[in-house]
């Protein structure tokens, strides 16, 4: 069987080997996966018993059910500070449908795709079966967005630029000095941003800022699969200029067809739910994990999402990952992320007893 020649540079995720072999150990201290541990809000899972009672198991418009698109519009106007409206929003099914359907509609064979490293693996691989090139540009040692690397790297080429804030794998929030500083740069050329948003309930110290609040040339990503524990019901979307969210919608009626509709009932109903008691609960997981590696790793404090970024303190990543895993404990190393294999990811969505026997295997290794 001959397969598509971009697949050849494909590799499994590395997340989902680790996922596999999870499965095949016996009670294994999971810190490696990018999911919340809390159960989905009552609230919510009301509304999707509801929904189901009422038959709302149809399809849908394609762009997604008219008063949810409504609901995130005057959502990013209000927390966001972005001026749009709904039919400049498609709802996904998750954001990662969302970014597909952006690579599918933007991007020709030669085109040029930014990312920061270390990146989410989707940003990387997916683009590439449009033909385009993927630049990637180091964020280390810090993870501050790198924005006169940036500067140096876009060519007459270069169609769009991604940013994750808060960041998977890091943890990073950019600040808005440093979003300002990128929309100088992107403006000059009328570069497109792509802005993955989905960790942005999850910020501690700092305020989370859009893009799109100050750059108008922005798709925001964002969805419900973080904030509210809805990883498996797939529903996120895209907001941004009508003309690029009107071809994602003619794609996605070939494609998804919609989202699920009761997962965007679930998700207009989450709209209406308060976190700010869950992510003060991560806020303290995440200070135990930073307080209890800091003494044996060099390690960036993580100021959003729920992941900490450590190096190691010799050797490569990978190896150290594997030397956990005969510990019984399961961690990503880096080189799933980045083109370096210097550091490796800890989700800190797990219970406390399960962080701190982490920590203390860690710290023995």
């Amino acid at each position: 069987m001959k397969f598509l020649k971009a697949m050849q540079k494909f590799d499994s995720s590395g997340i989902r080997k680790v996922f596999d072999l999870a499965s095949k150990l016996k009670k294994p201290i999971n810190l490696s996966i990018g999911e919340p541990d809390f159960n989905v809000p009552a609230e919510i899972k009301n509304e999707v018993c509801k929904a189901i009672k009422n038959n709302k198991n149809k399809y849908t418009q394609t762009a997604g059910i008219p008063v949810l698109r409504e609901k995130i519009a005057l959502k990013l106007k209000h927390e966001n500070k972005i001026i749009t409206h709904a039919e400049n929003v498609i709802v996904t099914s998750g954001t990662s449908g969302a970014l597909h359907l952006l690579f599918h509609v933007l991007l020709n064979p030669g085109d040029e795709v930014i990312i920061i490293d270390p990146y989410f693996v989707i940003y990387k691989q997916v683009p590439q079966l449009s033909g385009a090139k993927v630049k990637t540009i180091s964020s280390y040692p810090d993870f501050s967005l790198p924005v006169l690397k940036i500067e140096k790297a876009i060519t007459s080429k270069t169609k769009m630029v991604i940013i994750n804030s808060p960041n998977n794998p890091t943890g990073k929030v950019y600040k808005e000095e440093e979003l300002k500083n990128l929309v100088d740069v992107l403006k000059k050329k009328d570069i497109l941003l792509i802005s993955d948003e989905i960790y942005e309930k999850f910020t501690y110290e700092c305020e989370h800022v859009s893009p799109a609040s100050i750059y108008k040339n922005t798709i925001t990503l964002n969805g419900f699969s973080k904030a509210y524990a809805l990883t498996g019901l797939r529903v996120g979307y895209a907001a941004g200029p009508k003309d690029i969210i009107s071809e994602m919608i003619k794609l996605q009626q070939y494609t998804y067809v919609c989202a699920p509709s009761i997962s965007q009932y679930a998700a207009l109903k989450a709209l209406k739910v308060d976190t700010k008691k869950l992510v003060l609960e991560y806020k303290k997981r995440r200070d135990l994990m930073y307080k209890g590696l800091r003494e044996n790793f060099k390690i960036e404090k993580p100021e959003g999402a729920f992941y900490v970024f450590p190096k190691v303190p010799k050797g490569s990543a990978e190896n150290f990952a594997k030397k956990a895993i005969a510990k019984n404990l399961l961690i990503v190393p880096g080189g799933v992320f980045s083109f370096k294999d210097s550091h490796f990811r800890i989700s800190f969505a797990a219970a406390l007893k399960d962080l701190k026997q982490g920590i203390k295997i860690l710290n023995e290794l």
